[in-house]
């Protein structure tokens, strides 16, 4: 079964100056055209605010499976603000990291034969200084995919490695998709190495990436690479401006299990 992994940050910081325009509205339908319109099997995506991610999965025509990070404890006031302000809402009104595989729904138009999910788990990676969560799903084929974003600083290859255990380490050898964001570079962090040692998972982005999609037990097809900026820029319907989408450029890796 071949695979194309996808890794996302959904929206950090918009750019904004003469190319750019800067927005305080919803984007929900640019993304989800984008994420839509792009070719993958399988998508990790990070800090995806929880009232996208159903939807998201509609639009993409993806099986999904959501799990809750960081300061979600107001997002029943915060979220009707993020709906009208994104930008006075901010990161308050939570997030959720976001495993969508297409082809998994039978019945659908391109379900294949190897896509279902047969399996979901998720675990608590830290609670401090932000809840930092790591998500698995194991398809009907054998390939366990695990999705993850780290904590910053010193945290980040704790976490790292601690998903990494509980990912690896109870899938035992099967083929796996180890992605998100790592918040640590390969140039400045052994904790790559150390996957590399303890779990046979390899594959980094680049010296300076801090988005990677490792993989064991898999053929690369091709390695992961992350896109050009202007890849994930779309145009505003409102101005002669773009909208750049997300302040991570989308990872992408081809493999077949």
């Amino acid at each position: 079964m071949p695979d194309g992994g996808f890794s996302w940050r959904w929206l950090g910081r918009p750019v904004h100056g003469d190319r750019h325009v800067r927005l305080n509205r919803d984007l929900f339908r640019e993304f989800a055209a984008f994420l839509a319109a792009s070719r993958w099997d399988v998508a990790l995506l990070q800090e995806v605010p929880p009232r996208w991610a159903h939807r998201l999965a509609e639009a993409t025509g993806a099986d999904g499976r959501s799990t809750l990070t960081s300061r979600n404890w107001m997002r029943p006031l915060m979220s009707p603000v993020a709906r009208l302000r994104p930008h006075l809402a901010g990161s308050w009104e939570g997030g959720s990291n976001l495993i969508l595989v297409r082809g998994a729904i039978p019945g659908l138009e391109g379900s294949r034969p190897g896509a279902r999910i047969v399996d979901y788990r998720h675990t608590t990676l830290t609670w401090r200084p932000e809840r930092r969560v790591v998500s698995v799903v194991e398809l009907e084929c054998g390939l366990a995919i695990a999705n993850f974003h780290a904590s910053t600083g010193e945290n980040a290859a704790g976490d790292v490695m601690r998903a990494a255990r509980l990912a690896a380490g109870r899938e035992e050898g099967k083929p796996l998709l180890f992605g998100g964001d790592f918040n640590a570079r390969p140039r400045s962090s052994d904790v790559f190495e150390r996957l590399e040692a303890g779990f046979d998972l390899s594959g980094v982005t680049g010296p300076g990436s801090i988005d990677h999609l490792l993989v064991r037990g898999v053929e690369v097809l091709e390695p992961a690479t992350a896109w050009p900026a202007a890849r994930r820029e779309v145009p505003d319907s409102r101005s002669d401006l773009m909208i750049r989408l997300s302040d991570h450029a989308p990872v992408v890796v081809r493999i077949k299990v």
